[in-house]
């Protein structure tokens, strides 16, 4: 691995440890139950697992099979997702029916339930790759991308939890541009202006 390498896996490696960092000295987690910690900190692995998905499939991470670590980090999207709720549930069950029911009147509330709706439509969408054209997957991959990045930046900031307001926003943009990059490199509005013009199919 040449220096440059070394410098993107150590710049991506302080934007993920800062957050959890700054976490784990939060008074805020002095008196939870640990579900609730382990569901709160598998939030914010989900996040900065959104960082690590674009920058491995436009191979900005050297050094690694990056379509094998896409998937494998795909998996470990859902799991977090999953261990997230899961730990939210053990908490308080009812807030939990009324979040996934669309029935909170939290806001962040909504937005974590739509991400966590993408980002098991974008595993299907994965499971059934070989099934469909790449136009449609890739089509259906990069809607589910903007879906799940958009709803989980603005829950975890609309959140007021134990990551720090600095260390959340610079993990928050860096998602979001490291996201749109990816997206614009694929170029995925250009294969949806040949879609509509082709209508549609």
């Amino acid at each position: 691995m040449n220096r440059r390498g070394a410098v993107v896996w150590l710049a991506l490696g302080l934007a993920i440890l800062a957050p959890v960092v700054v976490a784990a000295q939060s008074p805020l987690l002095q008196w939870r139950d640990p579900a609730y910690v382990i569901a709160g900190f598998a939030g914010i692995v989900g996040l900065a697992l959104l960082l690590v998905q674009p920058l491995l499939i436009t191979g900005v991470l050297r050094g690694i099979d990056r379509h094998r670590a896409h998937i494998w980090t795909g998996m470990g999207l859902v799991v977090a997702v999953v261990v997230h709720v899961a730990g939210l549930w053990i908490t308080s069950p009812p807030d939990v029916v009324d979040v996934l029911l669309f029935r909170s009147p939290t806001p962040f509330s909504v937005w974590g339930a739509v991400a966590m709706w993408a980002v098991f439509g974008a595993a299907l969408l994965a499971g059934l790759r070989t099934r469909l054209s790449l136009r449609v997957w890739r089509l259906g991959h990069s809607v589910a991308v903007i879906v799940i990045v958009t709803g989980t930046v603005v829950h975890a900031w609309l959140v007021q939890g134990a990551m720090g307001t600095a260390t959340k926003a610079a993990l928050c943009v860096l998602v979001l541009g490291a996201a749109a990059w990816a997206l614009r490199k694929r170029r995925v509005w250009r294969i949806l202006r040949r879609s509509e013009r082709h209508g549609g199919g």
